[in-house]
């Protein structure tokens, strides 16, 4: 299985494209987005942690193609699906996004072909919605004309020591002939693989992963609150604890949850559970505790102003960071936009600074910013800056004579650089 069609050419299907070439293998990436398939045919790349060399290299042989014909499925052995799986905004899940993907792509599926769907989402969407709309518009059946599988993406951007190819892939099949091929698949590219019983298995697996980390982070954002009230600060006390050797695992406050994971994933389970007469309590809970963060750090930054006799409405505020993570270019749910979004609904005239987003891309959930320019410098003329991303520029910039309040949301400003007026949140 030499030739691979991967469909979605964003932050998963990007770097495994790349990983599946340097491994020997024939690429067809495929995209609805015209730019993303006229950079990648010109050896350009359209995301800050993937170098332009790599994809130019990629490009040497013609290894690494990129086209929207979505008929040309017909010319390969296997088809990966790296699509969107958002939420709608009654907060369910979208599967727009896959099952189009599927209804684009069945009428030219080939005998013997596998499909892989890697898009993150509650058990059962691979052997129900998916494997309904491939068979309906195939005309084949899955696990006996096609083969059928699902391996979650476990992608971390901007941490370097994160590669495709050494991080353990979770693969589930329709049958034991599709777990076969899968895992004879991504064999070509990945180190360790770890088969499991079927595809709802591997879809719950990468579910847990997420529901894991979604409820940690809850619970150090409630602690941080709590301790802030008995003057105890949040941050030394998970360095403190992080010391012990066993049972243990350090989680990081923020001003919110982001990212294409976190904030959504747990969802897909909680809407699904009650389809079986079971109810998430502690993932909802969990959910309430992150979503509520921006409103914890506009009130830490009410309070600051206050202090320094002024009003939050016509106050300037500058949010520095729009990115949902420190040092890479990806805003998808960051919680940035919803303190935009509360300040400037209190009256304030807000601005930000990103050296990674320097303009506002169109986004589903926050089109209205669409456009907005980051500021090209720091100054100190504002009334209000608040750290809401930890982006390396911000641990080094020295704000030690800024004379406005500085909200520390990331813990990202070191003793030495931080102005009088500093609060954490």
């Amino acid at each position: 299985m030499k030739n691979i069609a991967i469909v979605g050419l964003g932050y998963v299907g990007l770097p495994l494209a790349l990983q599946f070439v340097r491994s020997g293998g024939r690429v067809l990436g495929l995209d609805i987005d015209q730019r993303k398939v006229d950079a990648i045919n010109a050896g350009r790349s359209y995301i800050k942690h993937v170098g332009a060399e790599a994809i130019a290299a990629a490009r040497t042989g013609g290894k690494l193609e990129a086209s929207a014909d979505f008929s040309r499925v017909r010319e390969v052995d296997a088809v990966i699906l790296c699509v969107p799986t958002p939420l709608n905004t009654y907060r369910e899940p979208d599967l727009s996004y896959v099952l189009d993907t599927g209804r684009a792509i069945a009428p030219h599926l080939s005998k013997g072909v596998l499909v892989v769907l890697e898009s993150t989402t509650y058990p059962g969407t691979t052997d129900g919605e998916l494997r309904a709309v491939l068979e309906e518009g195939s005309g084949l059946k899955a696990g006996v004309d096609f083969h059928l599988a699902f391996s979650p993406e476990r992608e971390d951007p901007g941490n370097p020591d994160s590669k495709v190819a050494i991080i353990p892939k979770v693969v589930g099949g329709l049958t034991p002939a599709c777990l076969d091929k899968a895992m004879a698949l991504y064999g070509i590219a990945i180190q360790k693989l770890v088969p499991v019983s079927s595809c709802r298995v591997a879809e719950a697996t990468k579910l847990l992963e997420n529901i894991f980390r979604s409820v940690n982070i809850a619970l150090v954002n409630e602690l941080k609150i709590v301790y802030a009230a008995m003057g105890i600060d949040i941050w030394e006390v998970i360095e403190a604890a992080k010391t012990k050797p066993f049972g243990f695992m350090p989680f990081y406050p923020g001003p919110g949850l982001g990212g294409h994971c976190i904030p959504i994933d747990p969802f897909y389970l909680t809407w699904k559970a009650r389809e079986f007469g079971q109810h998430t309590r502690f993932i909802e809970l969990a959910g309430e505790i992150n979503t509520a963060m921006p409103d914890y750090v506009v009130k830490v930054a009410f309070e600051a102003l206050n202090d320094d006799g002024k009003a939050v409405k016509n106050a300037r505020v500058l949010i520095l960071g729009l990115a949902y993570k420190a040092n890479v270019d990806d805003d998808r749910e960051s919680p940035s936009y919803k303190l935009i979004e509360k300040f400037e609904a209190l009256g304030a005239k807000v601005e930000y600074h990103d050296p990674f987003v320097p303009v506002v891309p169109m986004t589903r959930e926050h089109a209205v910013y669409a456009g907005r320019k980051s500021v090209a410098a720091i100054t100190p003329d504002y009334d209000l800056i608040v750290v809401s991303t930890g982006h390396a520029a911000y641990r080094e910039f020295d704000f030690s004579a800024y004379p406005m309040p500085l909200i520390d949301t990331r813990n990202a400003v070191p003793v030495a650089l931080r102005p009088q007026k500093y609060v954490k949140a």
